[in-house]
């Protein structure tokens, strides 16, 4: 029954990625335009709403499995916000310059392709009940270390702001402030593959002890599974935030908070097994040491924009004191 229902909810998730291609058609040039032009605050409204959507995902593993029914609602209601979120995005677009339809453009495909990635991962954790002789699969806890690795190249493709040949800045450009976030982002996500890697390792080697697959073991792997995707869908999500300027410091520093909450998990999880290996805990620790010093760095550059911000009220004041009818902005240049 369970197998059946992975099917299904497979191949409803299958259906979805093609009609958002569809819709990203769209943004090329040479396609008419068929609304007027979309505010953005319109836009910055359907994609809070669609960071709502992707927090009811995540809320379905929360506690016990859910119903195959719950994962197809929650997939349908999540890329019917997404399409809109889509639609809007275009409209935004309509009569802009080439380099900032390419910046909405490239930021909107890595939503798609990480919404997809979601509903991958989501779907993966549905199994329904597992039937005699059947288990999760070790080489499902692999694939979390293959999206890491994605969002570390991702990473390691952050570059400078450099203007181009005609005066803009390419779409793929960054600010320093992402950059440097990047790289603290790209030392978590090092450490996390690590211990995914050892994970891997370490349920090999409980699988040979266990050939006999009792219940026990497979309730235990299929637990641990389950915190090694959501480790996965959250590293996915942190990568994400980098994409999206200005930088909210608060949610990633909440994100990097729900990671190290799930590590803790992982390594009781790892402990109740009862099986271990001299490398686990290093690399538990090196992981948590990466996650502290983003922690650190993101406090500062959250006091830092503080800072910038009192002194900047305190240069606006100072100027309306001289004369009332002064920007500051007139009075700097």
């Amino acid at each position: 029954m369970g197998k059946s229902k992975k099917k299904v909810l497979n191949k409803s998730l299958i259906t979805h990625p093609s009609t958002s291609d569809d819709t990203l058609q769209l943004f090329d040039p040479t396609s008419s335009p068929t609304k007027e032009k979309v505010n953005w605050n319109n836009v910055l409204g359907i994609s809070d709403y669609l960071s709502k959507q992707a927090t009811r995902v995540k809320t379905l593993w929360t506690g016990e499995t859910p119903k195959a029914e719950s994962v197809k609602e929650t997939m349908e209601s999540y890329f019917k916000a997404l399409l809109g979120f889509l639609l809007c995005c275009h409209g935004s677009t309509l009569g802009a310059g080439p380099t900032l339809s390419s910046i909405v453009h490239g930021s909107v495909k890595q939503i798609v392709d990480s919404s997809f990635r979601l509903f991958q991962g989501s779907v993966s954790l549905y199994d329904g009940s597992y039937e005699k002789g059947e288990k999760p699969s070790i080489s499902a806890i692999s694939q979390v270390s293959v999206i890491m690795k994605d969002v570390l190249n991702e990473m390691k493709k952050v570059k400078p702001a450099c203007p181009s040949s005609e005066g803009e800045a390419s779409g793929d450009d960054f600010s320093p402030e992402q950059i440097e976030v990047a790289k603290m982002v790209a030392d978590i996500v090092y450490e996390a593959m690590t211990v995914i890697i050892v994970i891997r390792v370490i349920t090999r080697m409980m699988e040979k002890e266990n050939s006999n697959e009792n219940s026990v073991f497979v309730e235990s792997l299929e637990k641990l599974l389950k915190l090694c995707q959501r480790s996965g869908v959250v590293i996915e999500e942190l990568g994400t935030c980098v994409y999206h300027p200005p930088l909210k410091i608060d949610k990633i520093t909440q994100t990097v908070k729900i990671l190290e909450g799930n590590l803790d998990e992982v390594e009781a999880q790892v402990e109740y097994m009862k099986r271990s290996s001299n490398a686990f805990p290093g690399v538990c620790r090196k992981l948590r040491d990466a996650i502290k010093l983003m922690e650190v760095g993101l406090e500062k550059r959250k006091d830092l924009n503080q800072i910038l911000i009192s002194r900047q009220n305190t240069l606006y004041n100072a100027l309306q004191l001289l004369d009332p009818t002064a920007s500051p902005m007139n009075r700097c240049s």
